[in-house]
């Protein structure tokens, strides 16, 4: 990467991510739209509640699998789910989702806060198990 410019490969996961950030935001509003059968009401309300959840059904934490939910069956839900949806209903809320993704303001560093006054804790919970192991 010369010049600090992503390669092609780096540029296309950023554009994937990209779109399916906008699918996913489209799917909010999609959800939502009495033109949508309650099936399939149902199983958008499930992909962006499972997208915008921070809790995972497996751990990040956890190596390999943590990922997968997050790199594989996100956007595959995601995929299915815009498959499925009429097209009316699916363009009228990637019009919505466009118009709400246009006008994001950037992200506050007072937002991450509590994570990070969480992490701060534990390191200093785990360095006194250390400390005192190591002490003994």
């Amino acid at each position: 990467m010369p010049g600090g410019q992503p390669t092609g490969r780096m540029a296309a996961l950023k554009q994937r991510a990209r779109q399916v950030k906008r699918e996913a935001y489209a799917l909010s509003f999609a959800y939502r739209d009495p033109r949508l059968p309650w099936t399939l009401r149902l199983f958008a309300l499930y992909v962006v509640a499972r997208t915008f959840s921070p809790i995972d059904l497996i751990p990040d934490f956890i190596p390999v699998l943590g990922y997968l939910d997050d790199l594989i069956l996100v956007p595959l839900y995601i995929t299915l789910a815009v498959r499925w949806i009429p097209a009316p209903v699916l363009a009228d809320a990637r019009t919505r989702a466009d118009q709400a993704l246009s006008g994001e303001q950037p992200a506050r560093w007072y937002y991450a806060l509590p994570a990070i006054l969480i992490w701060l804790v534990l390191l200093t919970v785990l360095g006194k198990l250390v400390y005192s192991l190591v002490q003994n």
